[in-house]
């Protein structure tokens, strides 16, 4: 029997954005701008794109600029219009018509730190479905979106899916690491686990699993029992990655090489370079920005 396709997807959006700080002091890095639009939203247009249509953000108690974000507002649009400002009011009602199409709803996350926690917290809803996990930092650019490759992997499978990216070996202390027991063909990897952040000469394969994942209610389970022995002991965090693990030691678990380009807006170069091509991909902006960088660059002399 074919798996069903998948509907739902979870966005963890609770995180302090440290590395980002002072920046995100009062801002949440989340609602930090990407192009023309914040780089969660980017998130939201690419899952809705995919056919997904319940979607989930769990955040913490300072992150209400995200629910105004995508909260509909008929007063704004009615103002913008009674200005002739038709394109504004056009540009304010697609956004919260994504709320809509979304379903987007709002969680506060509870429990233990660490990034199992928020998946936990929304998958009470889930009963026996799969859901997907994006992260709101991440922007992919690709001609078929990630979460849609991802979901084509899981019906192929019918299994957990991680998103991986081809890594250069000396980065291999910036990600989670694949262990890969075969190469089924055109990007699928069986996989038996996760090494988190190993030395170059340690990592077990040149791919980096890159925070998009099909999670299935085995691993919700094992993320269940992971918060069960932190009740016992409240110690550490509650990571996914540990419940990855956890459940490839028994079950079939498979990592997706997405097509198409990653740009991390986690900390600050990464994300100056992320709102950088974003900048020179605009076909307004654009032209004009690449001239800006061209007058910039340091000319060599050839005397």
């Amino acid at each position: 029997m074919a798996p069903r396709t998948i509907r739902r997807a979870v966005i963890p959006a609770a995180g302090l954005g440290s590395r980002l700080l002072p920046l995100t002091k009062a801002t949440p890095k989340e609602m930090l701008p990407v192009g023309d639009r914040p780089v969660i939203e980017h998130t939201v247009r690419e899952l809705i794109s995919s056919g997904i249509t319940d979607i989930t953000i769990v955040v913490s108690g300072d992150k209400s600029l995200i629910q105004e974000h995508f909260r509909p507002n008929p007063a704004l649009v009615a103002q913008l219009r009674a200005d002739g400002k038709q394109a504004y009011a056009d540009a304010v009602e697609e956004v919260g018509e994504l709320s809509r199409q979304g379903h987007i709803t709002y969680l506060y996350q509870h429990g233990p730190y660490g990034n199992g926690t928020p998946v936990l917290n929304a998958a009470r809803n889930f009963g026996e479905e799969a859901c997907l996990v994006l992260w709101p930092d991440d922007v992919f650019v690709a001609d078929v979106p990630r979460a849609q490759q991802l979901i084509r992997a899981y019906e192929a499978t019918n299994s957990p899916v991680l998103a991986l990216m081809p890594m250069d070996p000396a980065h291999s202390q910036r990600y989670g690491v694949p262990i890969v027991k075969e190469d089924l063909g055109d990007g699928s990897l069986r996989i038996t686990g996760l090494v988190e952040k190993p030395k170059p000469e340690d990592a077990p394969s040149h791919f980096a699993a890159i925070g998009g994942y099909v999670i299935t209610p085995g691993i919700v389970d094992e993320i269940r029992e992971q918060v069960r022995r932190w009740d016992e002991n409240p110690d550490g965090e509650v990571y996914l990655t540990d419940a990855i693990n956890a459940y490839a030691t028994t079950r079939a678990v498979y990592g997706q090489v997405i097509a198409g380009t990653w740009y991390d807006t986690g900390n600050p170069g990464a994300y100056l370079r992320a709102q950088f091509a974003a900048a020179l991909a605009h076909p307004e902006y654009g032209p004009d920005l690449r001239r800006l960088a061209a007058e910039l660059a340091p000319t060599t002399s050839t005397e």
